[in-house]
C-alpha cells in the first residue's frame, strides 16, 4: 500500500511539474511583436493627445488676446464717455478740425490731460498720472479731432486708436483693433 500511495503520489507529482512548467513558459515575458505593438499604440495615443494639447494651447492665446483687446476697449471707452459727459469745456485741441495726439477736457475746475506714453494711454490730472490700458495691451494711432460749429454750441471730439494685444498668437501674431468714437460736451 506504500507503494502504490508512492506511486500514485509520483505520478501525479511528474503531471502537475509538466503543467507548471507550462504556465511557467506563458509568463516568463512578452513577445516582440506585442512590445512592437504596444509601443506602436502607446506612439500613436500620445502623438493624438498632444496635438489636443496644442490645439487647446493655441485656443486659450487666441482667447487671451482677444479678451485683452475687447477688456480695454469696454473700459477705454466708458471711460472717455463718462469724463466727457462730466467735462465742462474742451482745451485742447484749440482750432476745430485741429488733429493732435492727445487733448485735454476740464472737470470740475480740473485739467484732465489724456495722451500717449510709450505704447499706453495715460490720463494726468492734479491727482497724478495713471495707466487706462492694461499691461496685457499697448495703445497706438491715437489721434483727436476737434469738431463742433463756430458759436461753440456744440463742443465735440472724434477720438480714434488701436488696441493690440501682447499675447502672440501662433502663426498669426497679435490681436489688433482699431476704434473710433465721438463724444460730446453734456449741453448746458
Amino acid at each position: 500500500m506504500l507503494s502504490w500511495s508512492a506511486s500514485t503520489h509520483r505520478k501525479s507529482a511528474s503531471t502537475g511539474e509538466g503543467t507548471m512548467k507550462k504556465i511557467s513558459n506563458f509568463r516568463r515575458g512578452f513577445t516582440l511583436v506585442e512590445l512592437i505593438l504596444y509601443m506602436s499604440i502607446l506612439s500613436v495615443l500620445l502623438s493624438v493627445l498632444s496635438a489636443i494639447f496644442a490645439m487647446a494651447v493655441d485656443v486659450q492665446l487666441e482667447s487671451q488676446s482677444t479678451s485683452a483687446v475687447e477688456q480695454d476697449k469696454n473700459f477705454i471707452l466708458a471711460r472717455l464717455s463718462y469724463d466727457m459727459l462730466r467735462a465742462s469745456a474742451i482745451n485742447i485741441p484749440v482750432a476745430l478740425g485741429g488733429q493732435i495726439n492727445n487733448f485735454q477736457i476740464v472737470i470740475g475746475g480740473v485739467n484732465y490731460t489724456y495722451s500717449l506714453d510709450a505704447d499706453n494711454l495715460v490720463l494726468t490730472n492734479d491727482l497724478g498720472t495713471g495707466r487706462l490700458n492694461s499691461y496685457d495691451s499697448s495703445i497706438s494711432n491715437l489721434l483727436i479731432k476737434r469738431l463742433g460749429n463756430p458759436g461753440k454750441i456744440e463742443e465735440t471730439l472724434k477720438i480714434s486708436f488701436t488696441i493690440t494685444s501682447k499675447t502672440q498668437r501662433v502663426g498669426v501674431g497679435p490681436e489688433s483693433r482699431s476704434f473710433e468714437t465721438t463724444l460730446s460736451l453734456r449741453r448746458k
